[in-house]
């Protein structure tokens, strides 16, 4: 009892570790380095990534999910529909190196900010995947690594996103 007490007073700690507890890496912005974070956790991937995002315009993070493709990761992402016409959107990027795209069209806005590597590791907070996000945003984000049922929540819900999303085709080239 004693074990699980000290889990739960301190799972929120800057990377605490413990076999009993999953480990939790925290990072906020402006003023520390959450893309660095996120790029080395994709960098570290080996087997699938899964995205999910908002507003992703972040070139560093983006150039990590292509190295990931072409190392063999299977790399899949779900957009909100604003990524289409958005000026700095990386959706056409992505869609070049061949990463398949499903656009969220059902809800008013699909704002989440997530990935998933490995059915490990969830990515997530308020950060958006952007370059205000790390310089001018007040912004957090999350690093969960085993926590098995929470990871196969996620896994889920990015599935049932994908099943009610249309896979993405830039215009004209339908």
């Amino acid at each position: 009892m004693l074990i699980l007490l000290t889990c739960l007073s301190l799972s929120g700690c800057i990377d605490f570790i413990s076999p009993l507890c999953p480990r939790i890496t925290v990072c906020f912005t402006p003023g520390e380095k959450c893309t660095e974070q996120i790029i080395s956790t994709i960098d570290h991937s080996k087997k699938s990534i899964l995205v999910q995002a908002y507003t992703f315009t972040s070139k560093p993070i983006t150039e990590s999910l292509i190295k990931a493709k072409n190392r063999g990761v299977d790399v899949k992402v779900i957009l909100d529909k604003t990524q289409i016409h958005s000026k700095y959107s990386v959706i056409n990027e992505l869609f070049k190196q061949e990463i398949p795209i499903w656009i969220d069209l059902k809800p008013e806005i699909s704002h989440n900010k997530v990935i998933i590597i490995d059915n490990q590791k969830i990515i997530t907070g308020s950060f958006n995947f952007t370059a205000s996000a790390e310089l001018r945003n007040a912004e957090n984000l999350l690093i969960i690594t085993g926590n098995h049922a929470l990871t196969e929540k996620y896994v889920e819900n990015w599935k049932e996103r994908q099943l009610q999303s249309n896979p993405y085709t830039p215009a004209g080239k339908e």
